[in-house]
């Protein structure tokens, strides 16, 4: 999906990640399939065309108009199929909304969750009054009003509101192997939480227990999931990552290794010693030496 705007993508991307959110009119001239890796944004998109979302261990393919609702947690893709393709989309981070008093409460309705439902078809009247919020938006964005972000914060509580009234999309397809698309989902997530930007912003998810709620799954069901798949354990995964990631910013940062292992979730730093000689066989400082 290409987005039109007159600015670069590096210049949009800083400015959603100091102000916290961005909305923006989007059009597609051609076909594509766009992954969203972004791992710091939520995002609400209302557009009209012909494509397919796959999200989770579900796909949906609609012509016409729909309103979609992405968590940045739950790995998606959206297939565009036909060349005319118009819309707004609202890119929004979890610290930006929940400035707002009633934001946990949003942010846990069915429309953000893995087994939810975040595709909605929209007739021509809601598409239209749909619009006009994403217009009211878009206005407001560029005013110097010292109090805009509260005002776009309400029409995103009030774009959410609408859309929980309405019927869900009951056309999606289940993947036939479900266990196998569980397993994909589980291992895209832990993939999009590195790599680690700054000691000061330390790894959210750290256990089995973390990536199944995360993903609305029992972490039974997750576990047996990923071992039958895979023929490793999730906390195995999500250790060798963890001990993968402490490779690179030992040898590629000069953070100390107390920052490192803050960074990576570690309690105290001799929890991260430990565990990274039971999964190298070193200590952290050595392998820094032997890689200087």
């Amino acid at each position: 999906m290409q987005i039109k705007t007159k600015r670069s993508l590096s210049e949009f991307n800083n400015d959603l990640k100091l102000k916290g959110f961005k909305v923006f009119q989007i059009e597609e001239d051609s076909n594509a399939t766009r992954a969203y890796s972004r791992k710091d944004f939520y995002k609400i998109c209302l557009t009209t065309g012909e494509s397919k979302i796959h999200y989770a261990d579900r796909s949906f393919k609609h012509e016409g108009t729909v309103l979609f609702f992405g968590n940045p947690h739950i790995p998606y893709s959206w297939e565009t199929i036909s060349r005319t393709y118009v819309g707004y989309t609202c890119l929004f981070s979890e610290a930006f909304l929940k400035l707002s008093n009633h934001s946990d409460s949003i942010l846990d309705a069915p429309l953000f969750k893995l087994d939810g439902t975040p595709v909605l078809r929209i007739s021509e009247t809601q598409r239209e009054f749909l619009n006009g919020i994403f217009r009211k938006m878009i206005e407001e964005q560029d005013t110097d009003y010292s109090h805009k972000d509260d005002v776009i914060r309400n029409y995103l509580h009030l774009i959410i509101h609408e859309a929980m009234k309405m019927t869900p999309s009951t056309d999606f397809g289940q993947h036939s192997n479900a266990a196998s698309r569980l397993s994909t989902v589980f291992l895209e997530l832990l993939e999009r939480q590195f790599p680690i930007e700054s000691p000061d912003d330390p790894l959210q998810l750290q256990t089995a227990n973390d990536y199944a709620s995360q993903l609305s799954v029992h972490v039974n069901y997750l576990n047996r999931a990923v071992k039958n798949v895979t023929g490793k354990t999730t906390s195995t995964h999500i250790s060798e990552r963890v001990a993968n990631e402490a490779k690179a910013l030992l040898q590629h940062t000069d953070w100390n290794v107390n920052e490192i292992a803050y960074a990576l979730g570690f309690q105290y730093p001799t929890y991260f010693n430990n565990f990274f000689k039971k999964q190298l066989g070193t200590t952290p400082n050595s392998y820094r030496n032997q890689k200087v």
